[in-house]
């Protein structure tokens, strides 16, 4: 074995460390870290395992939500739950545990700072949750989502969260305007993961945008922002 295959093996078991799982499987590892700029027919890149992890963080999260608050709503719920599983909280949880320290990355990727980009660590988390997963079980998956997540979800239970839409439309009404129009105004990225831009816009001229994966989250996101733009000004 080369000096920088000894190298990135302990990279490795020091990352596995960091988020408590033991792989008997270390390739779905290795796998999990490799990016498409460096894959090749015999090192396949980790979009697969990103595809499969982001279903089983979702599971993961949608359940832990759904038993710690056994009086929040459908419309309570969407929102915190959009807020844990989104790529900018997937990122962070990367950041937090060193992952983009041990991505494997082409020469072009790494020159333009991969290892610090948002969607690049974000689709490698979801990747490595994907290789427990594979490695170990859904319930392996789940404990270390638990642990890595864990403060996350807890201020997202604890929080009175608000549907933004409804709030806003409520604001609304409540001044004898018509409810918010929403207008799609940018949509970006690859077709499996399309980031969308919204509007959302008031009657007395008031408009705000937001940006998310989903639609629905996009224009959660633009209420939320109109929202607190209107209670800054005390409109």
């Amino acid at each position: 074995m080369t000096t920088q295959r000894v190298k990135l093996a302990a990279e490795l078991a020091a990352f596995a460390a960091r988020i408590g799982h033991d792989f008997a499987r270390p390739e779905l590892l290795v796998r999990a870290v490799t990016h498409s700029s460096i894959s090749s027919q015999t090192r396949p890149s980790n979009e697969r395992l990103e595809f499969l992890g982001d279903r089983v963080l979702g599971l993961s999260i949608a359940t832990a939500l759904f038993k710690a608050d056994g009086h929040a709503t459908e419309g309570t719920l969407a929102p915190r739950f959009n807020a844990l599983v989104r790529q900018e909280t997937c990122a962070d949880v990367a950041r937090e545990t060193g992952l983009g320290d041990v991505l494997k990355l082409g020469r072009s990727e790494m020159l333009s700072g991969g290892r610090r980009k948002e969607a690049l660590l974000g689709d490698a988390m979801e990747a490595v949750i994907a290789a427990v997963y594979l490695d170990a079980g859904f319930d392996a998956a789940r404990d270390m989502v638990l642990r890595l997540w864990g403060p996350r979800i807890a201020a997202a239970s604890l929080a009175e969260t608000r549907d933004a839409k409804s709030s806003l439309q409520e604001w609304a009404q409540a001044r004898g305007l018509p409810p918010p129009a929403y207008v799609e105004t940018g949509r970006e990225g690859p077709d499996h993961q399309p980031v969308f831009t919204v509007e959302a816009r008031l009657e007395n001229g008031q408009a705000a945008t937001g940006r998310a994966n989903g639609k629905r989250a996009a224009e959660q996101a633009a209420a939320r922002a109109l929202l607190d733009r209107m209670e800054k000004t005390n409109d």
